[in-house]
């Protein structure tokens, strides 16, 4: 089969963008006919799950039976979590299950509590669907919400990997009551209950040992009751195995999602110039706990039925295509642009979306 049947420079965007959609489908065609387990699309999802979640559990276990370090723990599920934040977009694009509720909706249930710092899923897919039809554009509230076109700086830093810091960065910059409530309510309804007993816990045990530190530093060490350091040792427990994995895992796919996304500049409808291509060297120790996701997302784009685990086999082929058409590999600058496509002599900041 030929790539590239006519030369780039003599197609518009819409037919690249369907030759890249062509060529990439029929790979994943290939790679089923090859691999026959590939067609067994229900069963893998399922299996998936159920090995991210044995892995969760058993780092988990080993931990608090003294047999693992906390940090490996954290490290582990943190990349085990990684698995189910993809199994879950696949859910979204009703890829697993489709035409059984029980099983489907039962998949959904546990990757949110393999991922409690996420919003509802069952809410994330109307954002996450609607991101597919206006992406890079004021509207895409899914991309805007992890910080996709915000300058770069403190206050980006502070939001990439913190959900609540992000709403309450948001809420600051308010202009009105109502612009402020509603950031409020939409925040506590989507995060509800998981994520906000997920970032609770976790500003609790921020506080906690911040005070002793400080304390220790001006020689008051504070005399914590039994009651409060037996609550602790559950919260430290719950950081390591869970709280903590997620904060990590957060942060990698936010600062890698909202970086390759393109915003604000963008053609309408022109998937070539929604995404780029990122995944330089340096940013492995990152895409290790976001699933390859920078290397990979972009092929979502233009194939977006195809379960991850074949965005993922087909990642050397799909790059090559995307190559030829135009897709942009590496752009670095984006990190200067505030994400636009091209630069601006003045970049104003986006304004805020009304949604956490």
């Amino acid at each position: 089969m030929s790539h590239s049947p006519a030369s780039p420079a003599s197609q518009n965007a819409q037919q690249r963008a369907a030759h890249i959609r062509e060529v990439v489908m029929a790979h994943g065609v290939e790679l089923r006919q090859r691999f026959p387990l590939l067609q067994h699309q229900d069963a893998l999802g399922a299996g998936i799950l159920a090995f991210a979640l044995a892995g969760m559990l058993g780092s988990a276990a080993l931990y608090v039976s003294g047999h693992m370090a906390w940090w490996v723990c954290l490290l582990l599920n943190a990349f085990f979590a990684s698995l189910t934040h993809e199994l879950e977009h696949d859910l979204i694009h009703s890829m697993y299950f489709r035409k059984q509720r029980v099983p489907h909706n039962l998949m959904m249930a546990l990757v949110w509590l393999a991922r409690p710092s996420t919003i509802n899923p069952w809410v994330r897919r109307h954002l996450h669907l609607n991101h597919h039809k206006v992406s890079g554009t004021e509207t895409d509230l899914e991309e805007r919400a992890i910080t996709n076109g915000e300058p770069w700086g403190i206050a980006r830093l502070l939001m990439v990997g913190d959900n609540m810091m992000s709403s309450f960065i948001r809420f600051l910059r308010a202009k009105t009551r109502q612009h402020k409530w509603s950031i409020i309510t939409r925040t506590a309804k989507v995060y509800a209950p998981l994520g906000l007993l997920n970032w609770g816990t976790w500003y609790v045990f921020l506080a906690f040992h911040a005070s002793n530190g400080i304390a220790s530093l001006i020689g008051a060490p504070i005399d914590w009751s039994a009651s409060t350091l037996e609550v602790m040792n559950i919260i430290n427990i719950a950081v390591v195995v869970l709280v903590g994995p997620n904060v990590l895992r957060t942060f990698c796919l936010h600062f890698v999602s909202s970086n390759m996304h393109y915003y604000g500049d963008i053609e309408a409808g022109n998937v070539l110039q929604q995404c780029q291509v990122l995944n330089p060297w340096w940013l492995w120790p990152l895409q290790a706990f976001c699933f390859n996701f920078g290397s990979s997302h972009a092929i979502h784009h233009f194939v977006v039925k195809e379960p991850f685990y074949i965005r993922q086999l087909t990642v050397p082929f799909a790059h090559k295509v995307m190559r030829e058409m135009g897709v942009r590999f590496n752009d670095f600058g984006t990190f200067t642009r505030a994400n636009r496509w091209t630069r601006a002599e003045r970049t104003e900041p986006a304004q805020q979306p009304q949604t956490a």
